[in-house]
């Protein structure tokens, strides 16, 4: 049952970063050059999105631990269907209703994206480590990510072919794989291990949301350990929403393209996005190898010495003088956050009780969502002021203070 629910995460993950590839691989171009977004516009679609999962990350981590886990991943599959293909038609739904401007529909498909990310967060990482086991769960999630990859480097080839045809093909199918999985998950996501709450004949649903919501704020509480990783958290959104929204701005406006190597755009962040996961995918795999996920000082010190490095990466492409230069940063930071985001998942869940980790895994999700509802438009001000460049500066100086949190829990660990 262990490997069949391994299967099924693996697959669950594969397509979603097939259809994120599909989508985010020239979704820049979409929205920089087809729908005219400046860089001040793509931090408020970013915003938009973070502020909708603060708001409603807690609701349905809650509604994950006390119904279902399964039920919450499912919904957040379909939600997010709809909200992409959302995205991909804002063109079309702005011409066929005059009063309501095309912006106004794409921070309505982020608002609706950002409801369907809040029941998939948690939830899917909850299911799985209830149904392989804290102690093998964090070699799953480095072999996951090595599938991820390939599906990846599967979607970038799909972006950059369904571009050519429409600039916004790339986001409604997306949208269509994500429906597509919903459907999948429906006949092949089996939860076995996960424990209702049992529920007195005289208490309410609402009753019962609220405990586990205070029972998930009390295991955050009493744990040192997840405060600290509450304020990684925090300032780790705060800086990476500037970087996600503003890099390939930066290649277009302040870097450039090769000017002998007549290529569009589209291709060329294809080029750069295939670079970066193959790169990714070596280092992970080299990971996967030598290093032990189940001791939690190996995640920790592997997590401070790749946050440094992304510092010193960010700083290095916002400097960048040539497009080699900036793609050497773009390869090294794409390397280090294949590497972060299952160290970062494994090191969590080391520390979260079974009956709420759905509940507390969206606490930490929703502390994301309000680093970078913060930070984007601190971020955004700051490009729109003085340059994108000092946009970067000010994401790699957000992510500062982590090391100093890092620091201090190892020197705890000792």
């Amino acid at each position: 049952m262990q490997s069949r629910a391994s299967q099924v995460y693996i697959t669950m993950m594969f397509m979603m970063s097939l259809a994120n590839a599909t989508m985010f691989t020239t979704y820049a171009v979409y929205f920089i050059t087809t729908l005219g977004l400046n860089p001040f516009q793509l931090l408020i679609v970013g915003t938009v999105l973070e502020i909708t999962a603060f708001m409603f990350e807690g609701i349905t981590g809650v509604v994950a631990d006390t119904y279902s886990r399964r039920r919450s991943v499912i919904i957040g599959m379909f939600v997010l269907g709809i909200g992409f293909v959302l995205g991909g038609n804002v063109q079309w739904l702005a011409q066929g209703s005059l009063l309501i401007p095309m912006f106004a529909w794409l921070l309505f498909s982020e608002f609706v994206k950002g409801v369907g990310y809040t029941f998939l967060s948690g939830a899917n990482t909850a299911w799985i480590v209830d149904e392989v086991g804290e102690d093998t769960v964090g070699a799953l999630f480095l072999r996951t990510k090595r599938f991820s990859l390939l599906g990846t480097l599967i979607g970038i080839a799909a972006s950059v072919g369904l571009y050519s045809f429409a600039s916004n093909l790339p986001y409604m199918i997306g949208g269509f794989l994500y429906l597509g999985l919903g459907f999948f998950l429906i006949l092949f996501m089996k939860e076995t291990n996960f424990v209702r709450p049992e529920r007195t004949g005289d208490t309410s649903h609402f009753h019962e949301m609220k405990t586990t919501w205070l029972s998930g704020a009390k295991v955050i509480r009493r744990q040192p350990v997840l405060l600290a990783i509450l304020v990684v958290t925090i300032f780790s959104g705060a800086a990476s929403e500037g970087y996600d929204r503003l890099w390939e701005a930066h290649v277009i406006a302040d870097i450039g393209f090769p000017a002998d190597i007549p290529l569009s755009m589209a291709i060329w962040f294809g080029i750069i996005s295939v670079l970066s996961t193959f790169v990714s995918l070596i280092a992970v795999q080299l990971a996967e190898k030598r290093l032990d996920m189940s001791k939690e000082r190996v995640v920790l010190v592997g997590m401070f010495v790749l946050t440094g490095l992304r510092i010193v990466g960010l700083v290095v492409f916002a400097f960048s003088p040539t497009f080699v230069w900036a793609l050497c940063a773009l390869l090294a930071i794409g390397v280090i956050k294949s590497l972060e985001e299952p160290m970062y998942d494994t090191w969590l869940n080391m520390n979260i009780e079974s009956n709420v980790r759905a509940t507390v895994l969206s606490m930490m999700s929703q502390s994301n969502a309000l680093g970078q509802s913060g930070g984007g438009p601190l971020v955004g001000w700051v490009g729109n002021r003085l340059s994108v460049r000092a946009s970067l500066v000010v994401a790699a100086a957000l992510l500062s203070p982590i090391l100093l949190v890092f620091g201090r829990v190892l020197r705890k660990k000792k």
